[in-house]
């Protein structure tokens, strides 16, 4: 069976039964499979879903991951009846995914929007901050303890270094010779970027219920005027750090260029955009903040940069077997360049605790 077919095939068991007009890929995220699928309604007017292909390599319980996903956006719904929401939908016997034995298939609304890999506009950047800022105070009543931990110790950084340094004993694609320079700056950095992980363990930091993921392009904007609507790509949510989400995001946003840009040497973090998302998360969340807390997010960001950097680079020594690639050193690229930018993270360092305690002061 071909893809279209395939595709019309998913889409009849979550229950769409409108004539089909096809389908379009979505180059969305690293590591699903996402298509926008397109029908005609009985009036004539157009609908369009998305489904995805769930890559369940990387997330090993897809089922829980769904549950999660349930649970977290039902809540959410709950707190904003008549507004936008994320919403997946039903196959007939209730379930939110469609497991057909090779695929793992998922399917939810699709809502016209744009979304930004990179930003210039300081105000799409302050937006982005308040949406997940006001993610993470939509669930903070949630009980964390119905989550599931569908990828065990996603965040732990501590294992990601001891999963890392396997990757580079076994070298299984032969390539560790290549990238010495890049294995040796990780593991000279190893403690200062497992500072949260080793906070955590030591009972300094709170579990809150985490989106994991927060890059500005999991946030969807209104065309023109560009506000925040809804946070999407919720796979990663889990028990969490406050800091996995404001490091990830600035990682992400406040990179000078794209995660994977071949000129390593660019990249670097532009405090401009710090500053706008550091105004619009906290602003939400300042007033729920420990002072511990408060004092984790600039090196966060230096952190979660790290951690990512080491993701990459063992995928890259264990054949590619994760993270979607465009060319075969595309994992390669993407480790240099986020090693470069937190070599200029750690040079920031004491600008960017001084932007969050601005901030703080300003909302607290």
């Amino acid at each position: 069976m071909d893809l279209y077919e395939k595709l019309l095939e998913v889409s009849r068991a979550f229950r769409i039964e409108y004539d089909y007009l096809g389908y379009e890929t979505i180059q969305m995220g690293n590591v699903n499979r996402t298509y926008k699928v397109n029908f005609r309604l009985p009036d004539g007017n157009p609908k369009s879903f998305l489904v995805q292909n769930v890559n369940t390599y990387a997330f090993r319980n897809p089922i829980g991951l769904m549950d999660n996903i349930d649970k977290v956006t039902e809540h959410i719904r709950a707190k904003k009846p008549g507004q936008l929401a994320l919403h997946f939908h039903h196959t007939a016997d209730r379930k939110t995914y469609l497991a057909d034995g090779e695929n793992f298939w998922r399917m939810t609304n699709f809502v016209p929007s744009v979304t930004f890999n990179t930003v210039t506009d300081m105000n799409v950047v302050r937006n982005a901050g308040k949406a997940f800022g006001g993610f993470q105070m939509d669930l903070a009543d949630f009980d964390i303890s119905e989550l599931t931990e569908t990828i065990p110790g996603f965040h732990n950084t501590r294992k990601r270094y001891a999963d890392f340094l396997r990757s580079v004993q076994e070298d299984k694609a032969g390539r560790a010779s290549q990238v010495r320079e890049e294995i040796d700056y990780l593991v000279s950095v190893q403690d200062q970027a497992c500072c949260l992980t080793d906070l955590y363990n030591a009972g300094k930091l709170p579990l809150r219920v985490t989106h994991n993921d927060t890059k500005i392009n999991n946030v969807l904007f209104t065309p023109e005027e560009h506000k925040a609507m809804i946070v999407i790509d919720l796979d990663t949510v889990m028990p969490g750090l406050i800091g996995h989400d404001f490091g990830d995001a600035i990682r992400f946003a406040a990179n000078f260029v794209e995660e994977d840009c071949p000129e390593p040497e660019k990249a670097g973090v532009n405090l401009a955009v710090f500053r706008a998302f550091a105004e619009g998360f906290l602003s939400m969340t300042a007033k729920t903040m420990t002072d511990t807390e408060v004092g984790t997010l600039a090196m966060s960001c230096f952190v979660l940069t790290a951690e990512l950097a080491t993701r990459f680079l063992a995928d890259y020594l264990d054949g590619d077997l994760y993270f979607n690639i465009k060319s075969p050193d595309h994992n390669l690229v993407r480790t240099r360049c986020q090693i470069a930018l937190a070599k200029d993270m750690l040079k920031h360092m004491d600008e960017m605790e001084r932007i969050v305690r601005d901030c703080v002061d300003q909302w607290r």
